[in-house]
């Protein structure tokens, strides 16, 4: 570029900026005219005189919502069911889950190569004694012996109970429970550091100290050790009603580990278990990060780790009473800000910069992170084309009008078409220095159409794009690219709608559906519906991501070789994916890009005739040809998951 091109660019981004500071300011000038307003509103004392009222409003228009988040009354008999399924779950996962006496002896006689040391660390302050005693003895109660419970108490002198409770329960422990009085509360990152030093197992273990532990988790997670190699551990988890383990609030069954979900959600939680050595010098927890301490030591170790294990089982046991994180992050305002200071210093240390980092409709801690774009690259969107102008047309018009990234070409690929109004319209985009519309002879095979029309592309980066979609957020483009232009990412995908506004579209899951291949996740689900856990409201690691809107680099395109051809109609994409995991790349899914897709009105549906038959010969070929990895299963789906539902139904329990 020469200077005055330069000049002319940034003449272009100072305008761009003076704008959305002005826009900025009168937004800013109109919220506090909104806030004003309310005010008013609330201080009436007829508005506060129908506040009951009102509460009775709100609830019916909720359930109103609940039945139109079903769908449908078929929707509604599938919801009854799911909670049929999570009763049953509650039963089983809860003390029915617990070892049979024969069973917990052979925990107990089992002798592994490593029979490592686990401290596990408590932080004290004026734990209630029921609390307190059944959280001990959740710990004394473990199949396997080798572990020490270090207990640090921050309590006041009005909680003396709580020191008095603790050595009654090491002096009958063999030297196993190692309690040390502070002098003064040092909140939750001095008091568990506290305990650090107390300890001296190979492994530490981090434990709170109104919770309860599986009495098998040490064992379980001993053998991981041992078979896997394991550094850092960490299982599935409930919330319970204060009193008994039995009554359940939520169950919360993980992914194995994903570097953007962490990001965006300290979704591991408990009970991590981690090597000593992956602290290498450094503290546990900082105190500048209190509330949301364990996130930011999350984030640190997992980046040391050389081998994360998920243990896909309901072992922890979360307390949720007033003032407890479990009962609401409204209890510890604080955490927000400091999980985002959490997240914020993590993305620094991967060299990031000039990103931003905000609360989600999901939960305030649950964050959309924005990374900054570098440099201004060429996006090639390459879509396949056979008559149907009116799709085209609305798609094309979509990118012109509404894409605030300007720096891309639309590679059209013609593929025998009939129709006189497609070939007119073709004449309308050839003044366009955007648009390149190349001609593809063969039949009808949708990858190698898509790799045919990649020769043509000059852009960095390619944009997979079906004909029948239609761009909604402006930001599409940044907000895939943004993830694309990182090194260990492959392939990106966004978050599609029907026309009737549900998804059809939010990260592609192996294995999943009657053919036990590959599908998709919050299917039919509601735009607005948050996901199980939240997960519709973050961007995050998935297997795969539809071929309808997939961005990748040209070179890794290229690396890969592109979509398999063999794979004519179906399954190219997932099978695409996977050659990028298998390189190590994540694959990534953004609730942030958003556009409707008009799904089978290109081509129709694959449920009949010679189409269903050529979808199941694929189906067979995928199988064979990713039989391991669909033995291994999903490491984004857990197991506890059903594999004949979308929505992250429960299998059954027995």
């Amino acid at each position: 570029m020469s200077e005055l091109d330069y000049k002319e660019l940034y003449e272009k981004e100072a305008q761009k900026c003076a704008q959305l500071a002005g826009q900025v300011a009168e937004l800013e000038m109109k919220n506090e005219e909104l806030t004003w307003n309310l005010g008013r509103i609330k201080g009436n004392i007829l508005w506060r005189m129908t506040g009951p009222l009102r509460k009775c409003i709100h609830w019916g228009i909720r359930q109103r919502d609940r039945l139109k988040n079903c769908g449908s009354i078929k929707g509604v008999f599938r919801k009854m069911d799911q909670k049929k399924l999570e009763h049953a779950a509650m039963k089983a996962l809860g003390t029915d889950s617990f070892p049979s006496k024969e069973q917990a002896e052979a925990e107990r006689a089992a002798v592994f190569p490593r029979m490592v040391k686990i401290s596990i660390l408590v932080p004290l302050y004026n734990t209630p004694k029921e609390f307190l005693v059944e959280m001990i003895e959740s710990v004394t109660g473990q199949t396997y012996a080798n572990w020490e419970l270090c207990l640090a108490d921050g309590s006041d002198a009005e909680h003396a109970y709580v020191g008095e409770t603790c050595l009654e329960y090491a002096a009958k422990a063999g030297g196993r429970i190692v309690y040390k009085k502070l002098d003064k509360n040092m909140g939750i990152s001095g008091n568990t550091n506290a305990c650090l030093t107390l300890a001296s197992g190979e492994f530490i273990g981090l434990f709170d100290h109104d919770d309860v532990l599986h009495p098998s988790v040490l064992y379980e997670y001993v053998k991981a050790i041992n078979e896997q190699g394991a550094d850092y551990l960490y299982c599935d988890e409930i919330t319970f009603k204060s009193g008994d383990i039995n009554k359940m609030l939520t169950l919360h069954f993980k992914p194995d580990y994903a570097p953007d979900n962490l990001r965006a959600n300290n979704y591991i939680c408990h009970f991590s278990v981690f090597s000593r050595e992956l602290l290498d010098g450094t503290e546990l927890f900082r105190t500048q990060f209190d509330g949301s301490q364990d996130h930011d030591m999350i984030l640190r170790l997992t980046d040391n780790a050389k081998k994360i294990v998920h243990v896909p089982r309901v072992m922890y046991y979360w307390r949720s009473h007033a003032g407890s994180v479990a009962s609401g992050i409204e209890a510890k305002p604080y955490a927000i800000a400091a999980a985002k200071g959490a997240v914020a210093e993590h993305l620094k240390k991967h060299g990031f910069e000039g990103f931003a980092i905000s609360s989600t409709r999901a939960f305030a801690t649950i964050f959309r992170i924005q990374y900054q774009i570098l440099g201004h690259p060429k996006i090639s969107i390459v879509i396949p084309n056979k008559d149907h102008v009116e799709d085209l047309k609305r798609c094309v018009t979509s990118i012109l009008e509404k894409s605030t990234y300007d720096n891309f070409e639309i590679i059209i690929v013609e593929n025998n078409s009939e129709t006189s109004e497609i070939k007119d319209y073709y004449k309308t985009l050839e003044g366009n220095e955007k648009i390149k519309i190349v001609t593809y002879e063969g039949g009808f095979n949708y990858s190698a159409i898509n790799n045919f029309g990649v020769r043509f592309a000059d852009g960095e980066y390619i944009l997979l794009l079906n004909n029948d979609t239609q761009v909604i957020t402006p930001n599409w483009l940044e907000e895939l690219l943004m993830y694309a232009q990182r090194k260990d990412v492959g392939a990106v995908g966004a978050k599609l709608y029907y026309g009737d506004h549900t998804i059809q579209h939010a990260g592609v899951i192996l294995g999943l559906g009657a053919h036990r291949t590959a599908g998709h996740c919050h299917y039919k689900q509601e735009r607005q519906n948050l996901g199980y856990m939240g997960r519709l409201c973050y961007a995050q690691n998935f297997s795969a991501v539809t071929g309808a809107c997939l961005m990748v680099k040209k070179a890794l395109y290229e690396e890969v070789g592109g979509l398999d051809e063999s794979f004519a109609i179906s399954l190219n994409d997932v099978d695409f994916c996977l050659k990028l995991r298998e390189k190590g790349l994540l694959n990534v899914f953004t609730p942030f890009c958003e556009l409707f897709h008009f799904e089978s009105t290109s081509r129709g549906l694959d449920d009949q005739g010679e189409k269903a038959e050529r979808y199941n010969k694929e189906s067979e070929r995928f199988r064979e040809k990713w039989k391991a990895v669909l033995e291994a299963g999903d490491p984004y789906y857990n197991p506890n998951f059903s594999l004949d539902k979308s929505d992250f139904s429960l299998k059954t329990f027995s």
